[in-house]
């Protein structure tokens, strides 16, 4: 389930009510009363939620899932397991995403004052002028927030860190030691979306944002939350300005990006990799300890541990120096069309 600090729990709701809200089809219309609490992905289903399924490569989790009721393809819907009531629809992630938005809301303050009351603020705190703290939040000992910063509802941020002006951070949990310099963005929504009945919908991203200690996020760079699991990033890690790092992304410890970095949606990167500017890595790639990715390259491919790689698609750099030599080359040629 969502982070009760970050997300009002709306439900229980019947699925008779999920049916008529999303346009699916009980497979069995008896379980109708039945009541689900809360939605959640195939990992983390349990019996009081629900689910859905639109590759059939993963129908074995489906099976290993507890879930009360998944939305699925009237193809798919024998991919149900026994006590997984299928909810048939042409659209199970759209269907999923109107399931998310009725049963979990996002905390919002829309207090009077710019602290909570029930704000927790540790000794020695500087807060300038403008800096909102939602109800919930928790600031750590010698913390320095800056001006026109806000700090959203159950936010968690540790002891001796440095907040610049004008940041926004929600959904986030902060280590000690933590710098976010000016105008960063930490937990606001990633990118998910799909196509339903009317069009395009947002998913609700109901996941949170991990700083671990020491970390740095450089001025203007985002950090999306997660779609449902966290997004982490690892003791120590310095991150440069206008750095985009989506949801479910999880970085190791002691890692570097150079500015313009992109990472897309659930990229594992493991420790003291490294990242040269506008370097860009594709979605669910797996980035290896200690690997390095050159400055401008576009990968596509998980990189083993220790290996750096550069160019377009992103390959081993020998390789790729290799290639550029021998375009040069060719291109250089006697005869050459110019």
């Amino acid at each position: 389930m969502p982070d009760p600090r970050f997300f009002e729990d709306l439900g229980p709701v019947t699925l008779a009510e999920l049916a008529s809200l999303t346009g699916a089809e009980l497979s069995d219309a008896d379980q109708g009363q039945r009541k689900v609490r809360g939605v959640a992905v195939l990992a983390s289903a349990q019996a009081d939620t629900v689910t859905f399924l639109t590759d059939k490569k993963h129908a074995a989790e489906l099976a290993a899932a507890k879930a009360a009721a998944v939305f699925v393809t009237a193809r798919d819907k024998d991919f149900a397991p026994p006590g997984c009531v299928a909810l048939v629809t042409p659209t199970p992630q759209a269907a999923y995403a109107a399931a998310a938005t009725r049963l979990h809301r996002a905390r919002r303050y829309g207090g009077p004052d710019l602290i909570a009351a029930d704000a927790v603020i540790e000794e020695g705190v500087h807060l300038a002028p403008g800096v909102v703290v939602g109800p919930g939040a928790q600031i750590g000992a010698r913390t320095e927030i800056g001006a026109n910063t806000v700090i959203g509802p159950g936010v968690a941020i540790g002891r001796d860190c440095v907040i610049g002006a004008n940041v926004t951070i929600g959904f986030a949990l902060l280590g000690d030691r933590v710098r976010i310099l000016a105008g960063a963005r930490i937990g606001e929504p990633g990118f998910g979306a799909a196509g339903g009945a009317k069009g395009v919908v947002d998913i609700p991203q109901l996941g949170r944002v991990i700083l671990q200690d020491g970390v740095t996020i450089g001025a203007n760079s985002c950090i999306d939350r997660g779609a449902f699991d966290d997004t982490v990033i690892g003791e120590n890690t310095k991150i440069d300005n206008l750095v985009q790092i989506a949801h479910n992304v999880r970085v190791g410890r002691n890692c570097v990006m150079a500015a313009h970095t992109g990472i897309s949606g659930s990229v594992v990167i493991g420790d003291g990799a490294a990242f040269g500017g506008r370097a860009g890595v594709a979605d669910h790639v797996k980035i290896g300890d200690g690997a390095q990715v050159a400055a401008a390259a576009g990968v596509f491919r998980d990189i083993p541990a220790g290996e750096t790689w550069g160019g377009v698609p992103g390959q081993p750099i020998r390789r790729w120096m290799r290639e550029v030599a021998w375009l040069s080359r060719s291109a250089n040629r006697k005869g050459t069309d110019q």
